[in-house]
């Protein structure tokens, strides 16, 4: 049987915000991995003309739609955030469509395994998609440093953002791979080119 003929398994890639997820990924691409993002794949399904937006404008009200039609995801998320039950609407809503959305994309991949990114790996129960999950990691100071420099957010908004993550322990239990990050971009990405070749070594995921 020759190896074309066998399926690329699946990595899930996650970490906390500002764990340097992003970077890592952007590293796995460079070198010809075919990667899906779970947050891409979160704005196609609620594109206009697409149903979620639709069921979305008619839960919540068309406050939480733009002029030009779009979702206007500043107003969602202070609705949802605010009010838990709403949270969990909108989840049941999209996260099965957000799954079958990873799915046909991860489906398309040539490179040998293909990478699922998402900072919600674990809690959404995406991973169930992967045969094996890396996580990048970082100290919770730098992670809030780092999130502080990129998104001129508040310390207190960031704080918010990394309750509602899984804990850093959950995403290590989880982890067959741990990436720590608290160095620089070249650390990090020799770490990725290190774990890429590994990962070439493997079929299935596993040893």
């Amino acid at each position: 049987m020759n190896t074309s003929d066998l399926k690329p398994w699946i990595l899930g890639l996650t970490g906390g915000i500002g764990s340097g997820k992003s970077a890592a990924a952007q590293h796995f691409i460079d070198l010809g991995v075919h990667l899906v993002d779970a947050d891409h794949a979160a704005r196609w399904v609620v594109e206009p003309g697409r149903p979620a937006l639709a069921k979305i404008a008619e839960h919540f009200g068309a406050g939480v739609l733009q002029a030009d039609g779009q979702l206007d995801r500043a107003a969602l998320r202070k609705l949802i955030f605010e009010v838990p039950e709403e949270r969990r609407w909108l989840e049941s809503l999209l996260h099965p469509l957000i799954g079958q959305e990873i799915a046909s994309h991860l489906a398309k991949a040539q490179s040998p395994y293909a990478i699922l990114v998402s900072p919600l790996l674990i809690e959404s129960g995406q991973y169930a998609q992967t045969q094996r999950i890396l996580v990048i990691d970082a100290p919770e100071q730098l992670q809030i440093e780092r999130t502080l420099l990129r998104d001129q957010t508040s310390e207190q908004q960031v704080q918010a953002i990394l309750k509602v993550q899984a804990s850093r322990e959950e995403r290590l239990r989880h982890a067959n791979d741990v990436l720590v990050n608290d160095r620089d971009l070249n650390w990090l990405h020799s770490e990725v080119e290190r774990l890429h070749h590994f990962y070439l070594t493997l079929r299935g995921g596993q040893s």
